[in-house]
């Protein structure tokens, strides 16, 4: 068995000025989503690691931290509790390759701990969420294609039903766009013959972002997409300063298909907006248009776009966020086929928050400010827009999302203050005079005693399942775990009680980490036309529909 032995071996460790520059290259493709060497963010900090861990270790936990929990080793073992979650495997370095990551790790002495502070808050929530007696049973819906012969086997991100097309359509973040004919997916689009700056890493969130259909696509065939392209492809349209380095860029495009009713796609592609990102996190995830908004509305036809501050914060650069002149941590709202934004591509509505702010620098694209990763937008059955907030180190939160409203971060993070500048791991009260500053907070959210990642989910407004209505259902990505409040609980300035739910399959009560296999589950949630619930899973590309109670509730 393999074990952690620290300070073994580092003088096999190549110094050389080429292996550390290919080494830093390949940490920025691969490991910079998930690790700096700042603080603790989806995995721990890595400065010093080479100090740390032997040498031996480090190598065969890069090349595959699963056999490594699986052998029992010990060290492995500990990430695993501490983080929540398994690294990918990196199978594909090459021998040489991995010896050049650690060069560049080699490079990256330890940084003294940050000192225990007595005012930091240890545990923000210290209520259990309370388990309810709601059991659901679950029917396998379809899974979808493997894109990748090694784990996980899909990225699959999002599935939403297109009105106009009567149908659901999916994508893997690998970049396919599918349509699911008879419920087995058929390629529709592959992004990567159009995009040929197309990436899909490093991180967990990158890729094909999202999609979006025009509400009037039966007519005019239009709808949108997000997707990651390599650093500096083109010059962005929201750029971050040259001493800062860009990891890669998102772009926000228009699509026009020949025939809306096609069985694959022809047409033609236009770009939007280009965005810089520091890192491959929080990107550009959720493109969506107001389903309830119904033409004359002032929502109709309009773009809500989630954009994440792109790392920022972690690595450093916080000053890039929270202001009206920085596009990172926001939801944007556009007209896309207008024509008055700055670059001409896209319109934007005359209503929104900042468009009359005098500074000519402000981003009026704003509809609202003050998120690390709104990643995923719905409205519930009386009209309140929802976001779910991706935290950082204690919480995940449900936004009640208001014109112009600003959620704090990063100087909040769910109801907490917090310090950009220094240890974001660390919150505390809220400050005296916390009324001044007109931050609008969660309402509702956990902590990581709970989960880790808020996986949004939508309120369940079908007919099957009559006890689920007026419940918002959602979950935690990694875990799995199944979560719901009441819809009419969800108001600004009240925190709506969070409780767990359980499915089964076939009548017996199943977790979704024993149901998909893996230790990471990457929980996503979807909504038919006629609001019935779906649940998929990326590890094996599976799909179920939320089918009927297994237990009797009480009501």
């Amino acid at each position: 068995m393999l074990s952690c032995s620290p300070g073994k071996s580092k003088n096999l460790i190549a110094t050389d000025s080429l292996s550390i520059s290919q080494g830093q290259l390949l940490f920025q493709t691969n490991c910079s989503g998930c690790h700096n060497f700042r603080h603790d963010g989806i995995g721990p900090n890595l400065s010093g690691i080479t100090a740390k861990d032997s040498l031996t270790w480090l190598k065969e936990f890069i090349r595959s931290p699963k056999a490594m929990i699986d052998s029992g080793n010990d060290h492995a073992k500990k990430l695993l509790a501490d983080y929540h979650s398994v690294m990918p495997s990196f199978t594909q370095l090459k021998d040489e390759e991995i010896d050049q990551l650690i060069s560049f790790l080699h490079t990256q002495k330890s940084k003294q701990k940050p000192r225990d502070d007595p005012n930091a808050i240890k545990n923000p929530i210290p209520e259990k969420i309370p388990a309810s007696d709601i059991q659901v049973d679950l029917e396998l819906f379809t899974q979808i294609p493997a894109s990748s012969d090694k784990e996980p086997l899909t990225r699959i991100s999002k599935m939403d039903w297109v009105k106009a097309e009567k149908n659901w359509f999916i994508l893997d973040q690998r970049g396919i766009l599918y349509k699911l004919v008879n419920q087995k997916a058929e390629p529709w689009l592959d992004i990567s013959k159009w995009k040929q700056n197309f990436i899909n890493q490093p991180g967990l969130a990158t890729g094909f972002g999202s999609f979006a259909f025009h509400p009037d696509y039966a007519v005019n065939g239009i709808f949108y997409t997000t997707h990651c392209e390599a650093a500096h492809s083109k010059k962005a349209d929201f750029s971050i300063p040259d001493s800062i380095h860009q990891t890669l860029q998102w772009v926000l495009s228009e699509w026009k298909a020949s025939n809306p009713q096609a069985s694959t796609f022809s047409g033609t592609s236009r770009e939007l907006m280009r965005i810089d990102m520091v890192a491959g996190i929080h990107g550009v995830q959720e493109i969506i248009f107001n389903p309830r908004s119904k033409r004359g509305d002032e929502d109709y036809g309009q773009l809500y776009i989630g954009v994440g501050d792109g790392g920022c914060t972690e690595n450093g650069y916080a000053f890039l966020t929270h202001h009206p002149d920085k596009i990172w941590g926001t939801i944007l709202r556009i007209n896309p086929i207008g024509k008055n934004s700055r670059n001409g591509q896209y319109g934007i509505p005359d209503k929104n928050p900042f468009v009359k702010n005098p500074d000519s620098n402000t981003v009026r694209e704003i509809y609202a400010d003050g998120f690390r990763n709104p990643n995923l937008i719905t409205w519930t059955e009386d009209g309140k827009m929802i976001a779910t907030n991706i935290g950082q180190s204690s919480i995940e939160a449900i936004d009640v999302v208001s014109k112009g409203g600003d959620y704090g971060w990063p100087n909040r993070e769910g109801r907490f203050l917090m310090y950009p500048d220094s240890d974001i791991n660390k919150i505390y009260p809220l400050p005296a005079n916390d009324s001044i500053f007109h931050y609008s907070y969660p309402s509702a959210a956990f902590d990581h005693d709970e989960g880790n990642a808020i996986a949004g989910g939508f309120e369940y407004k079908g007919h099957s399942i009559p006890h689920l209505r007026g419940k918002y259902l959602f979950g935690d990505i990694p875990t799995g775990r199944l979560f719901y409040i009441n819809t009419a609980d969800l108001k600004p300035g009240n925190m709506a009680t969070v409780k767990e739910w359980f499915v089964s399959l076939n009548g017996k009560r199943i977790n979704l980490r024993s149901l998909c296999g893996q230790n990471r589950v990457d929980l996503r949630f979807a909504q038919d036309g006629s609001g019935e619930m779906l649940i998929f899973t990326k590890p094996d590309g599976k799909i179920y529909r939320l089918n009927k109670l297994s237990n009797t509730p009480a009501l």
